[in-house]
């Protein structure tokens, strides 16, 4: 398991459908260490921090063996590492084998696995296309973000260790699936919700579903 790529990138302003909108997804790979903080990279911000960002969705994390498929789906686009707006493009981590509270030591720096990521209609200015939207969430290749446990420096080429599972219930997977796909499996939703470390509005929204 390792980093292969740490992208980053600053809020721009972009024409879309008529209007022009700040965002961060337009991330760039970079070449030597960087900082990794509580909130984000040296170099790297979010436009709005309503919905990205915070402590909790602090680095997103995107597998390089998806790039495959996605170069399948588009084969006339150029696909570099930090298309998808990731942080760190990695190797070795899947959303089925990758389970919300894991962390993982890069160096000295520790992260710890927190949700799936959840596509936005950024993602669509980022591809000129608004179906990716629908089209990546039904892909269920959905990456995942990252709280920072300790801050450090991380680099292209550096090792992913798996240091501790405080539970192995609910996988990245099972997120985006209970959410998008089996929204009423009750059984799972109340296993979810028990997570420790998944963020609280997803407890809400599940906690919310199953007294529906």
């Amino acid at each position: 398991m390792k980093i292969l790529s740490v992208n980053v990138g600053l809020p721009r302003e972009v024409s879309w459908q008529g209007k022009f909108v700040a965002t961060g997804i337009f991330k760039e790979p970079v070449k030597g260490p960087v900082m990794l903080r509580t909130l984000n990279l040296d170099g790297d911000r979010q436009a709005d921090l309503t919905v990205h960002g915070g402590v909790s969705k602090a680095v997103y994390a995107y597998p390089s063996e998806h790039y495959a498929f996605w170069r399948a789906e588009f084969a006339a686009m150029d696909l570099p590492w930090g298309m998808f707006g990731e942080n760190l493009t990695t190797e070795g981590l899947l959303e089925d084998a990758v389970y919300i509270g894991d962390r993982f030591r890069v160096g000295q720096t520790e992260l710890m696995v927190t949700e799936p990521r959840m596509p936005c209609y950024k993602l669509g200015i980022k591809f000129g296309r608004a179906d990716i939207i629908k089209r990546f969430l039904a892909s269920r290749r959905s990456g995942f973000y990252f709280a920072v446990a300790r801050e450090g420096m991380v680099n292209a080429g550096d090792a992913l260790e798996l240091v501790g599972r405080e539970q192995q219930d609910i996988s990245v997977a099972d997120i985006t699936c209970l959410y998008a796909f089996e929204k009423d499996d009750v059984k799972a939703l109340r296993r979810a919700i028990e997570v420790d470390a998944l963020p609280e509005n997803w407890k809400g929204y599940f906690q919310h579903r199953l007294e529906k």
